[in-house]
């Protein structure tokens, strides 16, 4: 089973190519100038993901975004040690050399 998938559309960024409406038809309507309207509150089913998937990734404009974080839930943020110096990395003049940076 996969995670449930949400998606919003930006209307402001939406130029009318219609991809969206052909892509999935159940999630996106045109008005009478072609520009794209998000039909429903953006909750997509499992079953019509891939058909929505494609229409985001083929909006030429990127107006439809996927809501949410797609971390696993057992990944942990990389963190520096408490015994780490955190001035340690600096580019000073005694390490110049080293970082390649001239004056």
């Amino acid at each position: 089973m996969t995670e449930r998938m949400t998606i919003r559309l930006d209307r402001t960024l939406c130029d009318g190519f219609g991809i969206c409406a052909k892509h999935a038809p159940k999630y996106f309507s045109l008005d009478d100038w072609g520009y794209a309207s998000l039909i429903g509150d953006g909750t997509v089913t499992e079953e019509d993901h891939d058909a929505v998937m494609r229409a985001l990734l083929d909006c030429p404009v990127h107006a439809i975004m996927e809501v949410g974080e797609h971390r696993p839930y057992d990944t942990r943020l990389p963190s520096s040690g408490p015994d780490e110096d955190p001035t340690a990395h600096l580019k000073t003049e005694e390490n110049e050399a080293e970082w390649g940076f001239t004056r």
